[in-house]
């Protein structure tokens, strides 16, 4: 199990480094529990671009993040939300799912 979690925890950290490094060279990090699925962590990019990844604890979640070299915040606040660009991909499925546009698959 310890083995399983070391490379897991590996790749989280591989990640989450090339995403911060193709998204400005830097990042942010929240993590937050989903129940049972795990842990998402969060990740919004100096040049606002956003994503998320999962990990099965929060132990892998953190240290995967730590050595990423990733700023952690406590909490998915206003600051880290206002640092975030959303596209119109993301609009266009927003007002899909509630205005009878393409389902949420």
């Amino acid at each position: 199990m310890a083995a399983e979690s070391s490379k897991r925890t590996a790749r989280l950290t591989k990640q989450i480094g090339a995403f911060a490094q193709r998204h400005g060279g830097s990042a942010e990090a929240q993590i937050a529990y989903v129940g049972q699925v795990g842990f998402r962590i969060s990740l919004v990019g100096a040049d606002g671009t956003w994503g998320d990844l999962m990990a099965p604890s929060k132990d892998v979640a953190q240290d995967a993040v730590q050595a990423a070299g990733v700023t952690v915040k406590e909490s998915f606040d206003g600051e880290m939300a206002e640092h975030m660009r959303t596209g119109p991909y993301e609009w266009a499925r927003m007002a899909g799912m509630q205005l009878g546009g393409p389902a949420n698959r």
